[in-house]
């Protein structure tokens, strides 16, 4: 490649790689039987020690035993070196088990740091001594766990929380209630990070003292959403376990609301209950599966013990709820736990959505129910993992409720890239929600499933189109002749060599045709004669056999049928040598059914044909037959002279007796064969139970309900009047949650200086639409400046190698959460050995392109002509710093002039409508902090005339990044309740710095206060196959990248670009090692936030992103980093 310095690309590589390699440790795993370990331990530097320490544990790392220089290490505990400190407790829980006498002899160095002033060391030290886990040390470890339970520092509670586990798995039954109560202690905790590892503590060690939450309930549903996601997914259980065991099921919800009907149904008739759990519950309403949503509230509340009794068929009803196991929709505790788990619906965790929607769907009211079905559907656009586990439980909610899913089908249609599982589950779903309105849509699309390659999954849509049959009676000949169309199609031109799975496609076909002929049989005798004129063409086995039962079964239906039996039996007499198996198997009992049945002329025919068939068969190789034909020539053949049992004073002779038997083993069916649904079980939405459907280890069902006494509770007197919150049943339109969360300030939680929440805006209404457009601008980026590789590596000026052991100095406490220093993700360090060399470049003129995304606030549907567009603006509020800028475009689209138009905000005019005045100056105490308004009074348009459209900045102070805020538009003396939704990446500003600047800051936010995700990023094609027509060169590729990058980020947030480095290699085709960096503090506490993003990938391929934000507000870096993956991987509108 470069021929002047005498390299080639290999030698290149190789030293780009040891270039790479300077300053990390990599070389600690080149020399893995290095001697120079034992003399570096007892070394009075502490960088000797580091790095003897650094050697040791990448050892473990390989494989290695190094349990041998375990005393030279534990004599190192007492080093006053944070790293060396860090490093020897690393090496001590793993070892500690193997060396139990010499890790004792460091107890007395961990007590001693439990005292330490700094919050890293107590943790550090509490970590370790609950890891090593000898039972002689639980006592220490217990007291020691109590001590830091009452910490200052959150990050030592949490640590606290999370060795309680550890304790309780020594099985120290006498220190249960000390543990039990450190667990109330840490639930009580003022912290969201603190209360989520205090919930997971408490579902490992006293999952069944329930009186603990009932302590803290308020409190810990007020704090929900600012918990960490993991944490939310326990905690949700908890509460919801909490409430049944308290206060029992809600009576207006789906588990209860049918309960009355089946009691009195089981009065009426029995101890017999009729269950039907076929494939599809058959609900001709479209409602809810009376008997299917029974069976399932019931195995919620079972315990494996109690279902295999049910199974049994002694105790068909093991738990028999009355009117002391349910309570109202109207309990407190009941609308709390609903309204706080109503915006985790939108969480950007899958697994937090399907916790809160299963909340929803065991406690919420029948009509509330549909709040659901848009988060649920949501998150089908994430991995094949989650979207399999998402439809799992819809096909359950699907099943009891067909009503629920039914409007939005269309988004159940199968993608080519789903997996076959996938397309399965989706298959059944759309056969459980098909209606007379959808059907025809539905099998418009199910025609296009049949001609898939993958013959299996087309099989499975036929058995669909046979289910949509069942279900909707009126569509059954369409189907069955569709059903015809398709045997014909496939089949009469081809030979059985075509394959199985060709194979599979007719059998499937023929099975759908006879369950729908089960429905109604006179009403398709053409169709069973049209079938059996086709036999001559079908060569499968099971196809014919298939048939040829329908001809037995049905051999007296219509008139045209029995008339053809003769012709019918002739011909199977004809082939039966040649037939496989199945299908003589089949021939013969159709022979016997058809001679049982028969009457008149033709029965002397039968009995011929029927015993040439018997001796064909006596003689057949195979022995089943054999077996048959025997079994047949000895039933029928007693009296074959007779046409039916003989009646007689004396009884029935044993010819009659034995003609009995044949009649009830070959006649027809007279009635249908119902599954029985106690062979089913269901599992609690969201656990892993649902998905392998079997108990998983750990699984626990609902508490029985109003299983938990009021005096089990404990409750200090006056605590419910002073933790009494707002009301929280109040919704909207939608069915979604009204208004923030304002009673986060009645808890020691303060979300004003540290904007916390659980997930991302969830802004995704059917109505957001976007406006960015490419227009003809000059290019973005300029190459302005080519730096050497040892200059510009990794996008920060090489030190010398004093200023590089400094910065590992600083960095000494990087990777303090157990991470690799330098990246929390190995994606980054893998791929930045790919990058050659980087090239710093400028930008130029970025304002002019960016194109902030835009929303739809009011439908001209819905505002009767008035159009209301929002988008969030850059400019920074005059008035307060915790104020949001928005542009707001209203536009009326009427014929008419419409008159006084305004925004207010509507939670604030309906406190001072309320006759509580009291109510209201508390309420109004909530939603105002620094006496900050969450509106800024919008300037009144007088008149707006058709077609004409005026542009207002709105000043808004959100209480909180995740709840929309509720507005009033007024217009023409009518009031329009609206949402405004949030947008995290405008609760930031720009923070100009240079990359320096940028890197220093960085250095001081490592550990915990960094977060990486990783994403995939597809602007670029389009921008590149749109310009490839006009030849583009290879090397613009990068250009594009970048340019298609920093819009979409500057388009989305209020963010300041700081630099771009891109790669210079050998294939220019690889776009491996481009990283932008961006910069913006938080807009309530100044406090900055740094993005990185680095590109990993070819440039005409789907790039790799690894996006890095470091922030020290925790949950807000965590949420504004799911918001830029979010709008990362949304596609652009070209």
């Amino acid at each position: 490649m470069f021929p002047q310095f005498g390299a080639t690309a290999e030698t290149l590589s190789k030293a780009s790689t040891m270039v790479f390699r300077i300053g990390t440790d990599a070389h600690l795993y080149d020399d893995p039987d290095d001697v120079s370990i034992a003399p570096l331990l007892d070394s009075k530097f502490d960088s000797e020690k580091c790095e003897a320490l650094k050697r040791l544990l990448a050892q473990i790392a390989q494989g290695f035993d190094v349990s041998n220089f375990f005393p030279q290490v534990v004599k190192n505990v007492a080093s006053q070196s944070l790293e060396v400190k860090k490093l020897v407790y690393l090496y001590l829980l793993h070892y500690a088990e193997k060396r139990p006498n010499e890790a004792l002899l460091s107890i007395n160095c961990f007590q001693k740091d439990l005292g330490d002033p700094n919050p890293l060391v107590r943790a550090w030290a509490l970590r370790t001594m609950a890891g090593i886990r000898l039972h002689v040390i639980a006592p220490l470890v217990l007291v020691a766990v109590g001590k830091c339970a009452r910490d200052p520092s959150v990050y030592v509670r949490k640590c606290a929380a999370n060795a309680l586990p550890k304790l309780h798995d020594l099985r120290q039954e006498e220190h249960t209630s000390a543990v039990e109560e450190i667990v109330g202690i840490l639930l009580n905790d003022h912290s969201p990070g603190v209360v989520g590892a205090a919930a997971a503590a408490f579902a490992s060690v006293c999952p069944y003292n329930l009186s603990l939450i009932g302590r803290n309930y308020r409190k810990l549903c007020e704090i929900l959403p600012d918990v960490e996601e993991w944490g939310q997914i326990v905690l949700i259980g908890i509460l919801l376990r909490y409430v049944i065991a308290r206060h029992g099921l809600v009576k207006e919800s789906i588990m209860l609301s049918l309960h009355c009907t089946e009691s009195s149904h089981s009065e009426k008739d029995g101890s017999d209950v009729d269950f039907r759990l076929l494939k599809v519950p058959i609900d001709m309403s479209g409602t809810c599966d009376s008997e299917f949503v029974n069976m399932v509230s019931k195995c919620y509340i079972e315990s494996p013990d109690e279902y295999l009794s049910r199974s049994s068929y002694t105790n068909r009803v093991s738990f028999e709820l009355n009117g002391t196991h349910f309570t109202s929709k109207t309990n407190d505790d009941v609308k709390i736990l609903l309204y706080c788990t109503s915006p985790l619906l939108w969480s950007n965790n899958s697994a937090v959505v399907l916790s809160a929607a299963g909340v929803h769907w065991v406690m919420a009211p029948k009509e509330d129910i549909k709040r659901i079905v848009k988060p649920l559907l949501f998150i089908l656009r994430s991995s094949n993992a989650s979207k399999y586990v998402v439809l799992c439980n819809i096909q359950v909610f699907a099943k009891a409720m067909p009503s629920l899913f039914a409007p939005y089908y269309e988004d159940l249609f199968i993608c080519s890239s789903d997996s076959y599982q996938i397309k399965g589950l989706k298959l059944e779903i759309l056969s459980s929600i098909a209606t007379d309105s959808s059907i025809s849509s539905i099998f418009k699309e199910f025609q296009d499933y049949i001609r898939d390659p993958d013959r299996r999954f087309a099989a499975d849509t036929i058995a669909a189109i046979g289910l949509c049959a069942q279900r909707l009676p009126n569509m059954a000949y369409s189907c069955v002749d569709g059903l015809l169309a398709l045997t014909k199609e496939d089949f009469l031109t081809k030979d059985f060599g075509s394959g199985d799975q060709e194979a599979g496609v007719l059998i499937q076909a023929i099975m759908s045709i006879k369950s729908i002929i089960k429905q109604d049989p006179p009403s398709h005798e053409k169709v069973i004669i049209q079938l059996v004129s086709s036999l001559d063409s079908i060569k499968v086995p099971a196809a014919r056999a298939m048939i040829i039962w329908m001809v037995g079964e049905y051999s007296s239906l219509g008139e045209i049928i029995p008339r053809m039996l003769t012709t019918v039996l002739k011909y199977l007499a004809w082939c039966f040598t040649s037939e496989a198996l199945e299908t003589k198997l089949q021939i013969l009992n159709t022979a016997s059914k058809v001679l049982l049945c028969a009457t008149g002329e033709d029965l002397w025919t039968f009995k011929k044909v029927f015993s040439y068939l018997v001796e064909l068969a006596e003689c057949d190789l195979n022995y089943d037959v054999r077996d048959r034909a025997r079994l047949l020539k000895k039933l029928p053949s007693c009296n074959l002279g007779s046409q039916g049992p003989e009646e007689g004073t004396n009884g029935l002779n044993e010819k009659n007796v034995l003609h009995v038997v044949a009649k009830c083993i070959f006649g027809r069916q007279t009635r249908e064969v119902k599954a029985e649904s106690n062979n089913y079980r269901f599992y609690l939405p969201g656990s892993l139970s649902q998905i392998v459907l079997h108990a998983a280890p750990g699984y626990e069902p609902l508490p029985k309900p109003c299983s938990l006494p009021l005096d089990d509770l404990n409750v200090p007197e006056g605590t419910h009047a002073v933790e009494k919150g707002p009301d929280y049943s109040g919704t909207d339109d939608h069915g979604t949650s009204s208004g923030p969360l304002d009673e986060e300030s009645a808890s020691d939680y303060d979300s004003q200086h540290s904007i916390t929440g659980s997930s991302g805006s969830g802004r995704s209404d059917d109505n957001e639409f976007t406006s960015e457009e490419n227009d003809n601008a000059d290019p973005l980026i300029q190459i302005s400046d080519v730096g050497n590789a040892s200059e510009n590596q990794n996008g920060v000026s090489q030190s010398s190698p004093a200023n590089l052991g400094e910065l590992m100095s600083n960095r000494a406490l990087e990777s303090w959460l157990e991470e690799q220093p330098g990246s929390s993700n190995p994606g980054i360090s893998e791929q930045s050995q790919v990058c050659k060399s980087s090239a710093r470049i400028s930008i130029r003129d970025v304002g002019r392109q960016v194109k902030p995304k835009s929303y739809s606030l009011l439908d001209p549907a819905n505002g009767n002509g008035l159009k209301v567009d929002y988008s969030f603006s850059s400019e920074i509020s005059s008035i307060s710093p915790l104020l949001v800028c928005i542009e707001v475009f209203f536009k009326n689209c009427s014929s008419e002039t419409i008159m006084e138009i305004t925004l207010v905000d509507e939670e604030s005019t309906r406190a001072l409508d309320s006759a509580d005045q009291a109510a209201a100056v508390n309420e109004s105490s909530m939603k105002s902090y620094d006496n900050v308004p969450t509106l800024v009074p919008m300037e009144e348009i007088p008149s707006l005339e058709p077609g004409q459209t005026t542009r207002r900045l709105l000043q808004v102070r959100f209480h909180h990044h995740l709840l929309p805020l509720k507005l009033a538009l007024f217009c023409n003396g009518k009031k329009l309740p609206i949402k405004l939704r949030p947008d995290i990446g405008y609760f930031v500003k720009p923070l100009p710095m240079d990359v320096e600047a940028f890197t220093d800051e960085e250095s001081h936010l490592p550990g915990m206060f960094e977060y990486t995700r990783s994403c995939t990023f597809t602007d670029h094609i389009g921008e590149l196959n749109k310009e490839s027509g006009d030849g583009l060169l290879i090397k613009d590729k990068f250009l594009a990248i970048c340019e298609s990058l920093a819009l979409k980020m500057l388009s989305n947030a209020n963010l300041c670009l700081v630099s771009v480095d891109m790669p210079i290699a050998a294939n220019l085709d690889d776009a491996s090692g481009l990283r932008l960096r961006f910069s913006c503090e938080i807009l309530s506490s100044l406090i900055p936030c740094l993005i990185t993003i680095t590109v990993q990938g070819k440039c005409c391929d789907p790039l790799n992103l690894f996006i890095k934000v470091n922030c020290e507000e925790t949950v807000f870096g965590l949420n504004l980093m799911n918001r830029i993956v979010n709008f990362l991987v949304e596609p652009a509108l070209f």
